[in-house]
């Protein structure tokens, strides 16, 4: 594939204008919007307008006015067309760390209910991200529950015994890439009588997600990666409608309340996801947020029979298809690649592992191509994965000779060792 190549895909990109609905710096090839989405052009008018006028001359009446009070449910309405879910099934609150409480707490009061004593096991990824990780950590010790944490995907199907309750997975994991078959996962853990809850932090607005259609029961997921939202954007939460309107979650605030203005002594959970709310509701993110889902929506117009999101799945391999052909040409030998080759079980991002660790740093390697304007990210490894480059891809707003400069830049920092200097070698707080 030759430059040439990549700017004539461009040009037959079906999705091509969409990249003006971002404020993108020129100087830059942004290969990061799996941590952190750009900034859609719309955004900073509408905050402005929240700020100045909805806040500054309508002050509380914008609660009503303004259509502030129910903006997390028409944000869930939103966003549920991304995630294969209907109207009024989800809501945008909270962070996703604080809906995983919730969902998990909602999952074990269920199980709790049904009585059966010996199923008391939380199932998860060794891999998965740690707060979610963390969160059942503490469930699990709280309410009598035991984590169990498999090490690969293929220790999946003897895990799933009598004995577990819930199994908690990330739909697209976070540091390799890979991509569970959501539907197929869920079938299998409902044949042995378990719950599933589902991390959609990297797949709502990368790759189609079906919830409805694959029978989960639980879900959430962040707003601020291919969703746009913001830095610490609200997060959402999704729950099956067969457990929305039956089982409380923990925190019960008064957000989640059936009528919170009517100002009642005790609690009486609001219908269906809506009792998933707790406290007042962040206007100025959420209204950030809001311009983010519309970038993401922009591209149904170009979905065709395969449904919401063939369009951006369609140039998402295509794009991550060019970069894995393009890093294996030209680098030859230097990287192993960690993300799945095959497009049924790859995200929207890909992830490089150095094959020879001794010969260089992937973290210097990173910092050195941030340096070119190049921006992805490093995921330090474990026993099982090692150190990562993990590059996002974003088919809204990334071209095809992207990819191609982002490789060419890549080639330099490996051919003259740029890698090696000592500012590239000095860990961030933030990697």
């Amino acid at each position: 594939m030759t430059l040439d190549d990549c700017r004539a895909l461009d040009r037959a990109d079906p999705l091509r204008d969409l990249r003006a609905q971002f404020t993108l710096p020129a100087d830059v090839i942004y290969l990061d919007g799996n941590s952190l989405g750009v900034l859609p052009a719309a955004a900073p008018a509408r905050i402005a307008a929240v700020v100045a006028e909805e806040w500054g001359q309508g002050l509380i009446r914008s609660w009503n006015s303004a259509s502030w009070f129910d903006l997390p449910q028409r944000l869930g309405d939103k966003l549920a067309r991304l995630i294969g879910a209907a109207p009024g099934e989800a809501v945008c609150t909270d962070s996703t760390s604080i809906n995983l409480y919730k969902v998990l707490f909602a999952a074990m009061s269920q199980v709790l209910e049904y009585g059966d004593e010996a199923r008391r096991t939380v199932v998860s990824e060794r891999s998965n991200f740690p707060t979610d990780l963390y969160i059942a950590e503490s469930l699990c010790r709280e309410r009598g529950f035991t984590l169990r944490l498999i090490d690969s995907v293929d220790a999946l199907p003897a895990a799933l015994t009598s004995e577990v309750a819930v199994l908690m997975l990330t739909h697209v994991n976070y540091r390799t890439g890979a991509m569970h078959d959501m539907k197929a996962v869920t079938a299998a853990a409902h044949a042995v009588g378990a719950l599933t809850v589902w991390d959609l932090a990297h797949s709502a607005g990368a790759v189609p997600v079906a919830l409805n259609d694959s029978d989960a029961d639980y879900a959430i997921g962040c707003g601020y990666k291919y969703l746009n939202g913001g830095p610490g954007a609200p997060a959402f939460v999704w729950v099956h409608t067969r457990h929305a309107g039956r089982f409380e979650q923990p925190l019960s605030g008064w957000w989640g309340h059936a009528a919170p203005f009517e100002f009642t002594p005790h609690y009486r959970p609001a219908p269906g996801v809506g009792r998933y709310l707790c406290g007042t509701q962040p206007i100025v993110s959420l209204s950030a947020l809001e311009c983010g889902l519309d970038t993401v929506l922009a591209a149904e117009a170009f979905d065709g029979e395969a449904g919401a999101m063939s369009a951006l799945r369609s140039k998402s391999l295509a794009l991550t298809d060019a970069f894995i052909a393009l890093v294996e040409a030209r680098c030859p030998g230097r990287f192993t690649l960690v993300t799945p080759r095959a497009h049924a079980q790859r995200g929207s991002q890909v992830c490089l592992a150095l094959q020879d660790a001794s010969s260089a740093s992937a973290y210097a390697i990173v910092q050195a191509l941030i340096a070119h304007g190049v921006i992805g990210d490093f995921r330090a490894g474990d026993a099982q994965v090692p150190d990562i480059l993990r590059f996002g891809f974003t088919p809204l707003y990334l071209r095809f000779e992207d990819v191609w400069q982002s490789v060419e830049h890549l080639v330099q920092v490996l051919e003259q060792d740029e890698w090696q200097r000592p500012e590239f070698n000095q860990k961030n707080a933030v990697t």
